[in-house]
């Protein structure tokens, strides 16, 4: 299935009580799994990140809202629902990204690190969210979320480019990825050279390289669906 694209004014994201059957039923084959994957990658924590159980756009006061139900579970559970081929369909791996355009046209993409759940694979900064991008009125802040990821793994603070008025959200079977383009005032090497200094600075880096990609199709199956479709999709836009 291609991913399919929209485009939304804003994100409203809140967290709910819920119980996912998914992760009691397989509790035992979960914990097998974590312990597999534990034994070839121990850099893993099993913290607590934030996953949605709903994922809808509506249309509210004249403006298209994505509103997102989130709930909390353990990485463990997440890290087998994804292995095990997305099994419960209810369920959406929401998250926020940065799209960040050098002043020459080129994109900002991070390569996941040895320690890394996706070791090797190429993404816009990013994560899942977790209970750190709660709010105390229990919004989900997905904004701050990407603000947060951008700084932590790229050392690059989000309100030095100019960023879109909208969110793409693109949905890649169970991923739905909110990206947000951020115009840079910089050329994609100075970029680039600016994120290889926090990389080498960091005594952990979540990224072990970052790379500056033209827009277009690109054949690498280290790019996710979703990446692959956005960087082809921009040639189209501008």
């Amino acid at each position: 299935m291609e991913p399919r694209f929209d485009r939304v004014d804003r994100l409203d994201c809140r967290l709910v009580a819920h119980r996912w059957d998914f992760a009691e039923a397989e509790a035992a084959r979960i914990d097998r799994h974590w312990a597999e994957r534990l034994a070839r990658t121990p850099e893993m924590y099993d913290g607590p990140v934030l996953l949605a159980r709903r994922a809808a756009i509506e249309t509210d006061g004249g403006l298209r809202v994505l509103r997102l139900e989130a709930f909390e579970t353990r990485f463990s559970r997440f890290l087998a629902w994804r292995d095990f081929g997305w099994p419960d369909q209810s369920v959406f791996n929401c998250f926020a990204m940065p799209a960040v355009r050098s002043s020459d046209g080129a994109w900002l993409v991070g390569e996941m690190g040895s320690q890394h759940s996706a070791a090797g694979q190429r993404f816009f900064p990013g994560g899942t969210p977790d209970p750190d991008d709660v709010l105390d009125d229990g919004v989900v802040d997905l904004a701050g979320s990407l603000a947060r990821e951008l700084g932590e793994e790229t050392g690059l603070a989000a309100a030095e480019g100019a960023a879109a008025a909208d969110w793409t959200v693109i949905f890649d079977r169970q991923r739905v990825a909110c990206i947000k383009r951020i115009d840079w005032p910089e050329p994609a090497e100075a970029i680039r050279a600016r994120v290889r200094r926090h990389l080498e600075a960091e005594a952990a880096p979540e990224l072990s390289d970052v790379h500056m990609m033209a827009a277009g199709r690109h054949e690498d199956p280290r790019l996710p669906a979703f990446m692959t479709a956005f960087l082809a999709r921009v040639v189209e836009t501008g």
